[in-house]
């Protein structure tokens, strides 16, 4: 549950119990106090009755003749009367009218039985008799030898206890409805900064923090980031959190390009003495007078030379790349570029099966031409170079919704999935299944990479011990905010 959910089910849980011990401490305080004056009352009339019947002659002493004769106007009033001469008798009073007929009614031998099993050898008791309700009793003995038992009906106090407990219920019903509004409205604005907070947290996690230039503008409010408060104070700490994260994006930003800056200029700075100990090089082994060990180790000089070139310009079209400059668009058609990119791999490894699959259609993309060539030999090389030979490899274009596809599938041994989060950074190296065969810088996946995401592309890679497939898929009409050539 959400803490709004559990703060009111705390507060209106404890509310209800403590309303529910008053209902229930004010019902049996009410509910003792009324029963103490029936029985006040009860006193009362079992004093007078007992005074009435001592008047009566002994012979003739029976319920009705003593409350009748008598006038007795106490409505559900019940007297039982009983002695040795007359047995035992007992009347209640229907309305306190003097009418034998409309007034009083006899009670059953049945009726006179519970009352005397509820008093069961005791003074006074409570019990309910059957069709006429609960009553309040007590019995005394007189002065004539008579035994009488007196009773109040009950109904009235159960009446007000009902109907104190129904307004007590109604009221707290109420109550709890009100309580539960108020204190939803005011949680709900108690934690309106911690809303603030998560909005605004939600923002800054949606923002692409990798890479690339990075300002986190997003804040919470200042109105919901008072440090004078519990929840105010957590939406400033997370404006200090920002603010210093910012800080360290901007300087994280600044480190990356100063060290963009000296790889691109060291590369470029390299490409001249490079060039000349290629020249030179080059130049001395067309001397044929030359003794043998000295044409061995320009040969080697030579060799080396060409590929610290190769990593030079590599690492400096990166650095283009992640500068967002080296790519000149124009029409691209990438059918024509597959089959032809597949043309140059296949001389290169003819102990390889290959074969290419692409639509009837050209799939013509806005792209650098030169660039998408070097991702399709780059790929095509990587799936030569790390698979046994026999390996089947298959290039394939198509086109999806608004998107060019371009898959390199092998079924080779596959890669291990301790690398394959690594596969695409600078200088990655195959695991042992997909040993590197020959020389290379690592840098062919990173290059294709750069080159796709230059595009608004992405590639990605799917691996497993016998399909492994390497995915570019680039958008066949890029952004409006793509460079121009």
């Amino acid at each position: 549950m959400s803490l709004q959910t559990r703060l009111m089910t705390a507060v209106i849980g404890f509310v209800s119990l403590i309303l529910v011990i008053v209902a229930v401490i004010t019902s049996a305080t009410l509910g003792s106090t009324m029963e103490n004056q029936l029985d006040e009352r009860l006193g009362g009339y079992q004093a007078q009755l007992a005074h009435w019947v001592d008047q009566e002659p002994l012979p003739g002493v029976t319920a009705q003749n003593v409350l009748l004769g008598k006038g007795a106007t106490v409505p559900g009033l019940l007297f039982a009367v009983s002695s040795q001469l007359t047995g035992t008798t007992g009347v209640v009073l229907d309305n306190g009218g003097g009418d034998l007929s409309g007034s009083a009614k006899d009670l059953t031998a049945t009726q006179l039985n519970q009352i005397n099993d509820a008093l069961d050898g005791g003074l006074n008791a409570t019990v309910t008799i059957d069709d006429i309700g609960s009553y309040r009793i007590a019995v005394t003995p007189t002065d004539s030898g008579a035994v009488i038992v007196t009773g109040l009906p009950r109904d009235e106090i159960q009446k007000q206890l009902t109907t104190l407990l129904t307004v007590i219920a109604l009221a707290t019903i109420g109550g709890l409805i009100l309580l539960a509004l108020t204190t939803a409205v005011t949680i709900r604005v108690g934690l309106r900064p911690l809303r603030a907070v998560a909005t605004t947290a939600t923002r800054v996690a949606n923002q692409p923090l990798d890479r690339g230039e990075v300002t986190i503008t997003e804040r919470v409010p200042a109105s919901e980031a008072d440090p004078r408060t519990e929840t105010g104070l957590v939406g400033a700490s997370l404006n200090k959190l920002l603010d210093h994260v910012n800080t360290s994006l901007a300087a994280r930003q600044k480190n990356e390009e100063r060290m963009r800056r000296f790889v691109a200029d060291a590369s470029h700075e390299l490409r001249t003495p490079l060039a000349s100990i290629r020249g030179y090089s080059e130049l001395s082994l067309r001397d044929s007078t030359l003794p043998e060990n000295t044409h061995t180790a320009l040969e080697r000089i030579q060799a080396q030379s060409l590929r610290m070139t190769r990593l030079v310009e590599d690492l400096l079209l990166l650095a283009r790349l992640d500068e967002g400059r080296e790519l000149v668009y124009g029409t691209v058609d990438l059918t024509q570029l597959a089959l032809e990119g597949l043309a140059d791999a296949r001389p290169t490894a003819p102990d390889h099966r290959w074969s290419v699959d692409v639509p009837d259609e050209p799939v013509v993309i806005v792209g650098d031409a030169g660039r998408m060539h070097q991702v399709v030999a780059n790929l095509l090389a990587n799936a030569r170079t790390h698979t046994p030979a026999g390996t089947e490899i298959t290039l394939r274009v198509a086109r999806e919704d608004d998107a060019a596809v371009l898959t390199v599938h092998d079924n080779g041994p596959g890669i291990d999935p301790g690398v394959r989060e690594e596969l695409f950074a600078r200088f990655a190296r195959g695991d042992s299944s997909r040993a590197r065969q020959t020389g290379g810088t690592g840098l062919g996946l990173a290059i294709a990479k750069a080159i796709v995401e230059g595009h608004r592309g992405f590639i990605s890679v799917d691996s497993e011990p016998g399909s492994t497939s390497f995915t570019v898929r680039i958008p066949v009409n890029p952004s409006k905010d793509a460079p121009n050539d």
